[in-house]
């Protein structure tokens, strides 16, 4: 998994490369640690590079939610491959979270 961070506005934007599984999933969470603890309280996860996430890459972005909530942010979701976009519809996460097509879409929202 390789992710490259990017601020634009009032986002920090993670872009997503690779697999998000139980042995790398504790790489991005520290990664958002990180971004919460330096003030950041807006992140997009831009997926367009994902292809695989286990249980444990989704109990990241849940987790991430979690802590955006009570800071009054936003974790927005966007360009989703269809098979990343069935895991969260069959998993029921498509209802938790703001998910656009595209990155730009989730800027301006």
């Amino acid at each position: 998994m390789n992710i490259k961070k990017e601020k634009i506005g009032n986002f920090a934007i993670l872009k997503i490369k690779g697999r998000i599984d139980t042995i790398n999933s504790t790489v991005l969470e520290g990664v958002v640690n990180q971004l919460f603890d330096s003030g950041e309280k807006n992140l997009i996860f831009n997926c367009s590079g994902m292809n695989y996430i286990s249980s444990s890459g989704l109990r990241v972005f849940l987790v991430t939610q979690k802590k955006a909530i009570p800071l009054n942010g936003k974790l927005y979701l966007c360009n989703m491959q269809p098979a990343i976009q069935e895991i969260f519809r069959i998993s029921g996460f498509s209802n938790l979270f703001k998910i656009f097509e595209t990155q730009e879409e989730a800027l301006e929202n």
